[in-house]
């Protein structure tokens, strides 16, 4: 069967690999990383020193983004990048096609003067969904956004509570006051369908779009398995006991530090029990009714997910490719 290569990911190496989850949202991430040279300072130094260094800069949890001819780019120089306004961390994200991109960090308070300079203060979830940068941007800055997020929440040591610093290239932060060596932490999230038969279950939170209907999630907790997760969370949201659990795909989801671990699940029975303080409701839904939602066709007015979210991508699964049990 020939392979759509619009749907594949290359590696660092070049190699090509036909995963679903390289058409998600932030997914698409070619960037060498350079673990091996984050400990070298005079590396890193190096590298922002060459006149190709480009950073993005976010202010808060705000990428910023200027014009570059009729689209939009959150590219700076270096030099850009410092004049801005006081850089509170940068870190090293790696190369991407030979160029090093870096991430800065700014105060969130900078945003509207910036805005008034005229640049553009653009939430991260605005710019996928409104398709403001291509797809090998938006991966690395979705990783520069969540790594400066962490930065600027764990400026003080867990362990002693002493101010701790910026080490490895931006990628450690480091305690004198007690020695402990703090990393960055990317949280684990189910996010499932559970699946019987021809039909699927999508429930719908209070704060979701009129109409909109999506898989239920949740985070994985100590001491579980990502199977174990989906049975838990699909039993206290839906009252829905589940059998087999099948990975599909998985998104980076920057807000502010996610993994989005997407699932098939198969549903034990049908009768549901919504818990009304995680949902606002939930019920069963066709292949040809989660069809027309995809396609903005629903004879109700109800939606899903946009493209740039693996709910998406899951339910399209479920509705072009039949997957299912």
């Amino acid at each position: 069967m020939a392979r759509n290569m619009s749907d594949d990911t290359a590696s660092p190496s070049g190699e090509i690999f036909p995963e679903r989850s390289a058409r998600i949202g932030f997914s698409r991430n070619r960037l060498v990383r350079h673990s091996e040279r984050r400990e070298k300072a005079s590396d890193i130094a190096a590298m922002m020193a060459l006149p190709e260094a480009r950073s993005f800069v976010i202010a808060g949890d705000v990428p910023i983004l200027r014009r570059d001819g009729e689209a939009f780019t959150p590219r700076f120089t270096m030099a850009e990048a410092g004049a801005l306004a006081p850089v509170a961390e940068t870190a090293l994200l790696g190369t991407l096609d030979g160029t090093p991109l870096f991430a800065t960090l700014i105060a969130a308070g900078e945003a509207e003067r910036l805005k008034e300079s005229g640049l553009f203060a653009i939430d991260l979830r605005s710019i996928a969904v409104q398709g403001l940068l291509p797809q090998d941007e938006l991966g690395p800055l979705g990783e520069g956004k969540a790594l400066m997020d962490w930065h600027r929440r764990h400026g003080f040591c867990a362990n002693c509570g002493a101010r701790t610093a910026s080490a490895s290239g931006g990628w450690r932060r480091d305690c004198a006051a007690c020695g402990a060596q703090h990393f960055p932490r990317t949280d684990p999230v189910v996010i499932m369908l559970s699946v019987r038969g021809e039909r699927c279950l999508l429930g719908r939170q209070a704060r979701f779009a009129p109409g909109m209907y999506s898989c239920l999630a949740g985070f994985v907790e100590p001491g579980e398995t990502v199977e174990d997760a989906v049975r838990r969370e699909t039993m206290e949201e839906a009252g829905i006991r589940t059998g087999r659990v099948r990975y599909l795909a998985s998104q980076p989801w920057p807000f502010p530090s996610s993994l989005m671990i997407g699932c098939l699940a198969e549903a034990l029975d049908e009768d549901l029990v919504v818990d009304a303080i995680e949902l606002e409701h939930a019920r069963w839904f066709t292949r040809a009714e989660v069809g027309a939602m995809l396609r903005g066709e629903h004879p109700d007015g109800l939606t899903a997910p946009l493209p740039f979210a693996i709910a998406h991508h899951i339910l399209k699964a479920f509705v072009e490719e039949g997957e299912g049990f």
